[in-house]
């Protein structure tokens, strides 16, 4: 099968719905993730990233994320009190389509859903939308010391890969080493049903705060 970048689209599963991420969005966007316990894990560059004002947090996204090369999407909950509440971001991106290759990242969670089902649903649906386009790898990596994604890409069932170090510049100066994890084509039946035990065990319960 011949891999081929999917086009805007909108995810739906039971607990959360991706859309396309837009310019117009971001302040939404700001709410959810514009908290320096976010960053604190190497997103964006790492602590020096953050950005507390909503307009120098715009600005900074507009050339942080994938939008050309990518599918950067806004989460946001379905149901319950937090129903249309915007509650993060990802990207499926990176597309190789010679290689069959895609890469999911850009990836962030309001740290007050950390834990919930939505990370979960989150990559069952992304990850299906690359597979189902042709895929056959798609990688998962993040900086080496957040400890906490890559507990999050071993619980998905991904394979890690190694490290490749010196990578990538952080906001600080430093250079971090960088965390590889993939899941394959062939594994995909097995991550899908893994990912969908795991969100069976939420029942009918929606997306909830959490203290932070």
């Amino acid at each position: 099968m011949t891999a081929k970048r999917p086009g805007p689209t909108v995810l739906t599963g039971k607990f959360i719905r991706l859309e396309p991420l837009t310019f117009e969005v971001l302040p939404e966007l700001h709410s959810a993730i514009g908290t320096p316990a976010v960053f604190a894990g190497g997103y964006g560059g790492g602590p020096q990233g953050y950005r507390a004002d909503v307009g120098d947090f715009v600005e900074w996204a507009k050339t942080y994320y994938s939008w050309e090369t990518g599918n950067p999407f806004l989460l946001r909950a379905l149901g319950g009190p937090l129903d249309g509440v915007a509650i993060g971001t990802s990207t499926l991106g990176d597309f190789d389509e010679r290689r069959e290759h895609a890469h999911i990242g850009w990836t962030a969670f309001d740290p007050r859903v950390w834990g919930s089902q939505v990370n979960a649903e989150a990559k069952l649906l992304m990850l299906a939308l690359a597979f189902d386009a042709g895929f056959g790898r798609v990688k998962i990596q993040m900086d080496i010391l957040n400890e906490r994604s890559q507990a999050a890409a071993a619980g998905l069932g991904a394979v890690r890969e190694g490290i490749v170090r010196r990578d990538v510049l952080r906001a600080d100066g430093s250079w971090r080493d960088t965390v590889v994890y993939s899941i394959l084509v062939d594994e995909w039946p097995d991550v899908r049903a893994g990912l969908t035990a795991r969100l069976a065990e939420w029942g009918d319960r929606p997306v909830e705060y959490r203290e932070r």
